[in-house]
Order: structure tokens, then sequence, then C-alpha cells
């Protein structure tokens, strides 16, 4: 998964906006919970009044405190007023600006000696038990008094508490405005990264499997490959979506948590400890369980779309055979197997949430239970109980969202592993570090010198001690029995694999020692299965040639013998082409595809097998045009009719892989076994007595 992240190298500036954003939505929400404590405990339990120490105090009632304080009391509280403006001819002291600490000393005096003076007038006697009291008990004992004090000097002691309650109230709902800006501006911003790392990743993966050779595409099924460029990639996005929101949000909203609730209060600090152990036994037992299953999903889902595809791809030939039964039941089986691996993962994760809140309303309960003892003791105050129990929900809640990440994470992290294996796989096929470039007055010039050939992962050779050469405007063709080796020589050629033994040259070059882009752009190439794309006629004849000119696309069109039902479409060149063609003959798809390699003008074509949806007219007269056409090109054939290949310069008869024949037709008729055998295959008597009889003549 980490490896994932190296990816993300140019969004370092969204990052960076999106850990600053978190932070300030982090303090906000960390604060909120302070503000409310004050709330209760200021403005409604003491009337807006902060502490013990009046901001306004007449010099009598000064005095008369004064009386209940130590010397050094009673000096440093001198020492912090000054005389005021008298109000009804009374002299008014005025809280000096000083310090926090020292007006934190000065609140711990006037409570105690508040308290000492209300005692005393209420039994007639002075007691100092005040001072054992805790300082927030003081604090609230103090108030009647200071409100007492306050009236007396005229204060508006209501508009007092309004005024402290709406300014706390402003700052709550500003800073909670500002952790919804944050929070939304995060989303956004996550949204943007992990949509651009999807798009780094599939951009990746495109190229990466572009450059694979045969090799590479055996190794990873196309289906798999389809899935990790969608479903894989999928899961990625969602989980960086949430990732930064999650895993950077909630470690700093759960220390966060902490600290201000140990600042509230720490005795019952436990109570946080027994939450966390709760909810880690909880999350540790739900993933024991589905952790296996999260790993098992993607190779399911693969399979899913393996037999998926099989079955689209084939659907002609599963009806053909009416074999529908048995691949609805192989379908069904691949179909069942997710189900039921889903259904699991997600039975267990139901879990995960009621227990989760039967936690948090179990501790909330706790937290009720122990903090009214302490209320009842004048320990904490009951705004202090509520951000406490704030905190922990905040700290809860922030192990739900680590777990909620934690559903998404194992899946993901398999997602990556995938991901990263198809990126960092080593294609065995790539240019070589200082590419050779063929003389410019040689062209088209190819040759096997001993040339061996197997597949990897296996002992046996397809191609053995393969030697010929092919000249400029010379027509070369390969014929014999099935799984001979015929389309694998065609393959060697643009290294869609490379030799296991011996060497290819191309214009005196060993083609390993070219640059790819080099040698596939002197090759035009027709396969076996003809391949067209969604676009149209011309997009599909200009596939290899971007620049070529109309009158270059309408004569290749006329060499492939495809003018004919191009010029009969309504939009002719402009006529659009299905999806793999599907809205074309085969044998149109074939001439097309013939017209692509010939727009090219290569300096070699090669034919695998490429006339076999052609009629005899049609296939001799594409011949005949290409003849005409390419008369300094190589042309190598690949087919298993006589017929297209009657009338090469060399036919090479192919048989387990070693040549077995080489010759004119008329030649291999009389010295090849093999070919005789195909031969009388395909041609009448009278066909053979002929050309044995040109022969003769000859």
């Amino acid at each position: 998964m980490i490896k994932i992240f190296k990816h993300l190298k140019g969004s370092a500036v969204v990052i960076t906006a999106i850990f600053v954003l978190l932070l300030v939505q982090a303090l906000c929400e960390l604060v909120l919970p302070a503000i409310t404590s004050d709330m209760v405990n200021v403005g409604i339990q003491q009337g807006g009044i902060i502490d013990a120490v009046p901001s306004d105090i007449r010099q009598s009632e000064l005095t008369r405190l004064m009386l209940y304080m130590t010397p050094d009391e009673a000096a440093f509280v001198k020492k912090s007023y000054s005389q005021g403006s008298p109000i009804d001819g009374e002299p008014v002291m005025q809280l000096k600006e000083m310090q926090k600490d020292e007006h934190s000393r000065l609140n711990g005096i006037f409570g105690r000696a508040i308290t000492a003076a209300d005692t005393a007038a209420g039994d007639g006697t002075s007691s100092t038990s005040g001072q054992q009291l805790p300082e927030s008990f003081i604090t609230q004992s103090a108030v009647p008094y200071i409100r007492n004090e306050y009236s007396a000097l005229g204060k508006n002691t209501e508009r007092m508490q309004t005024n402290y309650l709406l300014t706390a109230g402003g700052k709550m709902a500003a800073l909670a405005l500002l952790a919804m800006a944050a929070g939304v501006l995060v989303t956004v911003l996550s949204a943007r990264v992990a949509a651009s790392l999807s798009r780094v990743l599939r951009d990746k993966i495109y190229k990466k499997v572009v450059s694979f050779s045969g090799s590479e595409l055996d190794r990873f099924s196309i289906a798999s490959l389809i899935t990790r460029s969608t479903n894989d990639i999928q899961q990625i996005q969602v989980m960086m979506t949430m990732l930064f929101r999650i895993v950077i949000y909630s470690p700093l909203l759960a220390a966060g948590g902490i600290i201000m609730a140990l600042r509230t209060n720490t005795s019952m600090a436990w109570i946080i400890a027994v939450s966390a152990g709760a909810i880690s036994v909880l999350i540790l037992t739900l993933f024991s369980l589905a952790m296996p299953r999260f790993k098992k999903l993607q190779v399911l889902i693969d399979r899913l779309n393996l037999v998926t595809r099989e079955i689209l791809t084939g659907i002609s030939v599963i009806r053909a055979f009416c074999t529908q039964r048995h691949e609805e039941k192989r379908f069904d089986q691949a179909n069942r197997n997710l189900m039921r691996t889903n259904l699991f993962v997600n039975r267990v994760m139901t879990f995960m949430m009621p227990s989760m809140m039967f936690i948090m309303n179990g501790i909330a309960v706790l937290i009720v239970y122990t903090g009214a003892y302490g209320v009842n003791s004048g320990a904490m105050q009951v705004g202090d109980m509520m951000a406490f129990i704030q905190y922990t929900m905040l700290i809860i809640m922030s192990f739900l969202m680590m777990s909620m990440i934690s559903i998404m994470l194992p899946r993901a992290s398999v997602s990556a592993g995938r991901i990263n294996q198809v990126i960092e796989t080593q294609p065995l096929i790539k240019d070589p570090d200082r590419p050779v470039l063929p003389p410019a007055n040689v062209r088209g010039m190819l040759e096997f010198r001993n040339v061996s050939f197997r597949y990897p992962n296996s002992d046996d050779y397809v191609l053995k001690d393969i030697s010929f050469t092919a000249s400029s405007g010379e027509t070369v063709a390969f014929i014999g029995p099935t799984g001979s080796g015929k389309s694998t020589i065609v393959s060697l050629i643009p290294r869609f694999f490379d030799v296991t033994e011996g060497v290819i040259l191309i214009d005196g070059v060993d083609i390993r020692s070219m640059s790819l882009r080099d040698l596939r752009e002197r090759i035009g190439y027709v396969p076996q299965k003809s391949v067209l794309f969604s676009g149209t006629i011309g997009s599909n004849l200009r596939f290899g040639r971007q620049d070529a000119k109309e009158e270059e696309i309408e004569r290749a069109a006329a060499v492939a013998q495809a003018a004919e039902f191009i010029e009969e479409k309504e939009g002719k060149y402009l006529s659009p082409i299905a999806q793999g063609g599907s809205n074309v003959s085969g044998g149109q798809k074939q001439r097309l595809s013939i017209a692509r390699a010939v727009v090219r003008s290569p300096e070699i074509y090669l034919f695998d097998d490429s006339f076999s949806a052609l009629d005899y007219k049609t296939d001799a007269a594409v011949r005949r045009a290409l003849k005409k056409h390419a008369t300094r090109s190589t042309t190598i054939v690949v087919s298993q009719r006589i017929g297209t290949i009657l009338h090469a310069d060399r036919i090479l008869v192919l048989d387990k892989g070693s040549i077995v024949g080489r010759g004119t037709h008329r030649e291999l008729l009389e010295t090849c076994d093999v070919y005789l055998s195909i031969a009388m295959s395909q041609l009448s008597e009278e066909e053979l007595d002929q050309n044995k009889s040109e022969e003769g003549n000859d």
C-alpha cells in the first residue's frame, strides 16, 4: 500500500492544504466542548459571572473581606485594585490588569474570603472550613455575593448573563461554521487527490500493459488486467477519498480528545482507558474473522469477470452447441462464491456499528454515574461532566472512524498489491540501451539464422533451427499442419516474443538491437484474427499512419478489394465501425485489416493466415493487386490454403517446428511428402496432374 503513495507527488500542495484544514477542523471540534462547559458552568449556573474576583467592588466591602484574609493575601488584593469613580458617594475599587496566574491566585483568595464571610454571617462565628472545599465549589459559593455586589453598584446582572451566553453561543456558531467549511474543503480536495491518483494509476497500468510481450500477457489474464484497471483502482480511489479524513483526522481528534478530557477531569481517566480497550478488543476480534475473506474477494471478482467475459465472447458458440444450461451453472457457481464471501464479510461487519453504539452509550452512562458523585461532592461541575462526555464520545468516534477505514484498508491493500504487481513487472522485451539503425540503402531484407523458440516456462521447442532469407520484392510463404509453428514465426518478427536461440535480422541488423518503434514501423502486420477499433472506416485505415492522404486510403482500399463495399455505404470512408468491427462481415473485416497494412507502405508485410475469410476469387484479386503494389516490399504469408500460396516465390513447409521442405509449388509436389499430402487434401487430381505436367514441360 505504501508504494501507491509515491504516485501522489503531483498532489503535494493539495495534500499540504488538506493537512492544514484537518488541523483547523480538529481544533474547532476540540474547543467546542470546552465552550459548552463554560456556557453551563458560567453562563447558566453562575449567571455570567466568571469567577470569585469582582471587577468592581465597594471599598467598604473590600475592607470587610480583607478581614478574612491573611496579611499577605490582603496586601496582594490591595495592590490588585485601584480607586475608581464613586457611586452615590460610595468609593469604588476597580481591578487592575494582571497576569493569568495572578488572577487565579486572586480568585482563590476572594473565594475563601467570601465563603468565610458568609459562614460567619450565618452562625456569627468566623470559619476557615471553606479553605478545605474544592476551588470550583468555592467559586460557585462566591457567585451570589458577587451578583449582589454588582446589583448594589447598579449593574444589570441579567444583561451580563445574556451577553455572556450570546458571546459564547456566537463563538460556538463561528467554530462550527469554520469546522464545517474545513470539512467540506477536505472532502472536495480529498476527492480531487483520489481521482488524480486513479488517473495516474490507470495511465501507468495502460502504458505497462501496452509494453507487455506475449509472456506477460499470458501471466496476467485479460480478465484480471481489466479487473485491476477498474475494480482495483476504484477500491484505491474510495479508500484515498476517506484516507485523509479518517487516517489523519481521527488520530488528531483522539489524541486531542484525550488531552482535553484529562484537563477537564483526571479522576475519570480510567473510563477512557476502559472505552479504548473495549473498542480495540471489538475491532481485533471482528477483523481476525474478516481479514482472510477480504483477501479472497478480489480473486473471486477476477474469476467472475473471467467467466463473464468467456460467456459473452463465445455466446454464439454456446447457443450453437446448446450449452446455455452448463454456462449458466458455471456463472452461477462463480457468482455464488463471490456472494457467499461478501455476505460473510458483511455479516461480520454488521456487528461493528451496534457494538460501537452499545459501548458509546455504556460509557456515557458510566461517566454520568461516576460524575454525579463528583458534582454532588463539589469536585466537578455539571458543565465539566458534559464536556468530559463529549470528549469521550469524540475519542470513541475517532476509533469508530479508524475501524471504518480498517474495513476498506484490507481490500484496498490487496488491490494496491495487485496494481503494483502489474506496474512493477518488467517486460522481457524492451528497447536496447543503444538502438542500432539499419543502413538506409537496404530495404526489406529479412533473415532467420538458426532460430529456435520455446514459450516461457515450457521445455518443448515450438521452432527448431529455422533458417531462411527473404529479399525485397520477394514473397515467402509458410504452410504446414496445425501446430507446426507457422504463426509463431510471424510473431517473432515484430518481437511479440524473443527467439530462444539464433537471430532474426532485418536489413542486416539483429532485431533485438533495434528500437521496438523503429522495428515495428517497418512492418505491416495483418493478424490471423482481424481486429478493428470503434470509429470510422477511415480512422481504422489510418490506424498505423495518421498522416495518410485521402488518395492513399482509397488506393489501399482498392488493393485490398474493399473499395467496392466501402463506396456502397452512405458515409463511405466516414461510415462508423462498431466495437470489434461487429457491424461488418468477416470478409469485409479482413479486407479492411489488409488495407490498413497497405496504407502503411511497410518494408515487410506479414500475413498470418489473413486470407482465410476471403473467397478464392477475392483472394486471388487481393494477391494480384498486392504483387503490383508492393514491388519493393518483402511479403511473408502464412496460410492453410494451397491456392493462396500457389504463386509464391518460395514456399517453406513446416512440420513439428522444423522446415521439412522448401521451393516452389511444383518443386514441392515432387520433393516434399508433407506438402503433397496437404495439396492432395485441397486440390483435385486434375489440378495436381496439371501442375506436374507443367513441371515436366518446363
